[in-house]
């Protein structure tokens, strides 16, 4: 068998595995939505017993504990600052056997609801203002998995740099090294040069580490069995951190001659530079913003897109319908892989335009129109 037909029966296995994961969990699931809905009554909705919404929301979301496969999870340390002061439990106590709170050392009673821990009355409804006063700073499923993606970015990367160390630059990349190399130079070639120029590759670091840093996460979300198929990248606030600190990088950097074209437009009218100011001014943190919704909105529906496909089996309630399912599902998963490393990549090479646009000098005759 060719390397080319080994690579693409690996790519379709590792996608089969991740639809019939993902078939598993949603069964799994279903069964929970049926006693839940049976449990408090509530009414039958237009898909039958199994709330699509619900449950794709539940894997898209982040949680309080991390869910392996069937019954078998993972509960992850509750950490709270209270107006009491700190709180640690674990998430398996979160509710009891009838979805009930439960009181932790005789402070407040707690409940999970929609991912987000409230405190709740003697009656069973949210108490608002304390709920207000809880700051959540516990060890979730997207920290866990993003714990593993820096454990692995150190692995790989001091492993490679050690065969550098070993072998000198000079000689030909073996193992892993040679896998790790050409992304390298391509972030290095593609990214970093062209965009920011050879005299300002000190922050090809920092390219190569949000580059890789999302890539990876990307791809743990997809892995079967892999801390739950947690969607990091699709959690706003990791998308809108990694944002932030390109926007500080840019700031901090940024040249005379990139504020001035900010508040006082070279080459233009007084009316015009007034006019181009706050215009000018709102894109400093438009650029932000945008590399948070990308990353975020693409990700995040790519999850949604294959867990909709998934559950037609479960809406149907016909195992004729995974004819339909199952191949599409395995397409959308390939085609995620290949938008894990475009959004990767993405991120990092307009990263890279924001920092080469704010360390870029002008000339006075390139101010002039």
């Amino acid at each position: 068998m060719s390397l080319k037909c080994l690579k693409s029966l690996l790519v379709a296995v590792f996608s089969i595995c991740i639809c019939f994961y993902h078939n598993a969990s949603f069964a799994q699931n279903a069964d929970t939505n049926q006693v839940t809905e049976q449990h408090h009554n509530t009414d039958q909705k237009e898909e039958g017993d199994f709330d699509v919404a619900g449950t794709i929301l539940d894997h898209i979301r982040d949680d309080h504990s991390w869910h392996l496969w069937g019954h078998t999870s993972v509960h992850l340390p509750v950490i709270l600052k209270t107006d009491k002061g700190f709180e640690v439990f674990s998430s398996s106590r979160l509710s009891d056997e009838h979805h009930q709170p439960v009181v932790y050392n005789g402070n407040y009673p707690y409940k999970q609801i929609d991912g987000k821990i409230k405190v709740m009355n003697a009656d069973g409804s949210i108490n608002a203002e304390a709920s207000k006063k809880v700051f959540d700073i516990s060890i979730t499923k997207n920290v866990v998995s993003m714990f593993i993606t820096v454990f692995l970015l150190i692995f790989v990367f001091l492993g490679v740099a050690k065969a550098y160390k070993k072998a000198g630059v000079t000689s030909a990349p073996k193992g892993f090294q040679s896998f790790i190399e050409p992304i390298i130079l391509f972030i290095r070639d593609e990214v970093a040069i062209p965009y920011l120029g050879e005299r300002h590759v000190r922050f090809l670091p920092y390219l190569l580490t949000i580059f890789f840093f999302i890539w990876i996460n990307n791809l743990l979300g997809l892995v079967p069995f892999f801390p739950g198929g947690a969607n990091v990248s699709g959690n706003i606030a990791f998308t809108l951190t990694l944002a932030l600190f390109t926007f500080v990088i840019v700031n901090i950097n940024g040249k005379k001659d990139y504020w001035r074209h900010i508040f006082w437009m070279p080459g233009l009218s007084t009316g015009m530079k007034i006019f181009l100011m706050p215009i000018e001014l709102l894109g400093v943190f438009i650029k932000p913003i945008s590399l948070t919704i990308r990353l975020f909105a693409n990700m995040t529906a790519g999850h949604i897109l294959v867990l909709s496909l998934i559950s037609l089996v479960f809406i149907f309630k016909a195992v004729s319908a995974s004819a339909m399912a199952v191949p599409f599902t395995v397409f959308i998963s390939v085609i995620e892989l290949l938008v894990g490393f475009i959004q990767a990549f993405i991120f990092a090479m307009l990263s890279a335009l924001y920092i080469g646009m704010a360390i870029e000098e002008h000339h006075e005759q390139d101010l002039v129109l």
